[in-house]
């Protein structure tokens, strides 16, 4: 079973994507048999954290055949205590994008959910491939299918924004193919394992400004998809414009895409550069922190406030990934699943709204917590989950990231803790101008509560919520050694990392020995 999982995750909704459109044109068969291929996804998925040894550092449940042969390409798949939780988050957010577009999708449902399973294909892929080539391929495949969810069914200005989604993401992704080539010339394999240890070990030469190139060619691609500031125009005219199902995997999933590549290749690939480039990458995030809270605390678009919520709360993860510490990277891998969780959930809402009333502008509401009380009630554990109240998942991830800023200098630490402070400024008047005071448009008077379908959709998130907030170890156990082992040095911080740097930049040999050294301690 531990050699064919992998294969069988990633490739079970390409496969119940196929068989619908095979079905006849019975939507109500078509969507209970989405819902039924998605869950089956997501209980095969249940198989790896239950197996996965968190003694043992490096990729498990690891599938490796050859491909092509010239060039030489492998099927290689894995997962270490990284990639492990992404997976998870996205077979637990495909189940319940299918409940929500249950009855807000009518033209062409067949087509819409296949689309929605092929999708969850490319996801996973990117993040079980161990092969660069393979890597790119799942890469781009995840665009073709959500820019379509966005121009088919997404709303008034929905060519734009596939458009503007398709042309940003698909330009810079070609950088990154640029180094995927030049790495494979000089390695000889497309191999994530084989590149990274020859790198690290002086194999793969990297004369004049090569190693520069080839970190800003998988930045540039990485940056975009986060996004980190300013690179973030296309998302909010995406999330706006996008089905409620397509903003919750959107945000959920292929967001986390962005800041998962920054560590798996930039990072770990590349530590001496990212050091170097460290100071004015953090200060991008830094400024995408407030920025995108206080653009998110003007916005009279509920949904375009969530949009801009996510460069905000994206920024702390970029933060705590080049802050150099495990306990930064430590938070930012957690704040990835927490956005996930927590913002995913902040789209659900928004769409359920949207299905009642055909608007997101906020002062088309008020008062809605009297005849929604249970939806209100979600919303509200919803909202203080996103804004990091303690006991819930946003403070652990925030405050694991605060910590390993202040770690690594203290400003940055002061300068990202007001971002805690404008996002629960911002989501708490928008909760307050939503739902409290008086009901000053009649029909919001009659719209009804959250029926039991919405109510299953939106219960999980609200139990993970609460379980990640109190029981975190549940995931730490396995991301801090896979941490460890993608930043070696990362115990020491950004200060003796840019030391480190420094001192290879003078072509000091006994810094990169260390780090050759605590590499090959951190494999074993």
């Amino acid at each position: 079973m531990d050699n064919t999982i992998l294969t069988l995750v990633a490739f079970v909704p390409l496969a119940g994507a196929l068989l619908l459109l095979l079905f006849p044109r019975n939507d109500n068969a078509i969507r209970w048999g989405a819902l039924a291929i998605s869950l089956l996804t997501f209980v095969l998925s249940l198989h790896l954290p239950f197996h996965f040894d968190n003694s043992k550092v490096g990729f498990q449940f690891s599938v490796d055949h050859s491909w092509i042969g010239s060039p030489n390409i492998r099927y290689h798949l894995g997962v270490d205590g990284i990639s492990l939780w992404l997976v998870l988050l996205t077979t637990f957010l495909v189940p319940l994008s299918v409940l929500i577009s249950w009855h807000s999708v009518h033209d062409r449902v067949k087509e819409f959910f296949a689309l929605l399973l092929v999708l969850e294909t490319a996801m996973l892929g990117v993040f079980l491939s161990l092969d660069m080539f393979l890597f790119y391929v799942f890469w781009e495949a995840t665009l073709i299918p959500m820019a379509l969810l966005i121009g088919i069914w997404g709303h008034e200005r929905r060519v734009y924004a596939a458009v503007k989604f398709f042309l940003y993401t698909m330009v810079a992704s070609v950088f990154m193919l640029a180094a995927i080539i030049w790495l494979y010339v000089h390695a000889g394999s497309f191999d994530y394992a084989t590149i990274r240890t020859k790198l690290a070990t002086g194999e793969i030469a990297l004369g004049g400004n090569a190693a520069l190139w080839l970190f800003l060619g998988f930045f540039i691609a990485f940056a975009v998809k986060v996004p980190i500031f300013p690179l973030h125009t296309w998302l909010p005219d995406a999330h706006v414009e996008a089905p409620t199902a397509g903003s919750v995997l959107l945000a959920g999933v292929l967001l986390k895409m962005g800041t998962y590549g920054l560590l798996r290749f930039n990072v770990a690939l590349f530590p001496d550069e990212a050091r170097r480039h460290a100071p004015w990458i953090v200060a991008l995030a830094i400024i995408g922190i407030i920025y995108g809270a206080l653009v998110a605390m003007v916005q009279p678009n509920l949904k375009k406030l969530i949009a801009y919520s996510s460069v905000s709360h994206l920024g702390f993860c970029v933060l705590g990934i080049f802050t150099f510490t495990a306990m930064g990277t430590d938070g930012a891998v957690y704040q990835m699943l927490n956005h996930g969780v927590s913002t995913g959930a902040l789209f659900m809402l928004a769409g359920m709204l949207y299905e009642r009333r055909h608007t997101y502008e906020i002062s088309e509401f008020g008062g809605l917590a009297t005849p929604m009380p249970i939806y209100a009630t979600f919303f509200l554990l919803i909202t203080l989950s996103s804004i990091g109240l303690p006991l819930l998942n946003g403070f652990v991830g925030e405050f694991l990231v605060l910590n390993g800023a202040f770690q690594a200098k203290a400003l940055f630490g002061v300068l990202a803790a007001t971002g805690v402070i404008w996002s629960a400024c911002y989501m708490l008047w928008m909760y307050q101008r939503v739902f409290y005071g008086q009901v000053t448009v009649p029909v919001n008077n009659t719209l009804p509560d959250a029926n039991l379908r919405e109510r299953i959709a939106l219960w999980p998130t609200v139990v993970f919520a609460l379980i990640m907030g109190v029981a975190s170890s549940l995931w730490m156990n396995a991301i801090d050694p896979a941490v460890r082992a993608a930043i070696p040095s990362a115990a020491h911080g950004m200060e003796a990392a840019q030391k480190r740097a420094s001192a290879s930049r003078q072509g000091q040999p006994a810094a990169l020995g260390s780090e050759k050294k605590s590499f090959e301690v951190s494999r074993r």
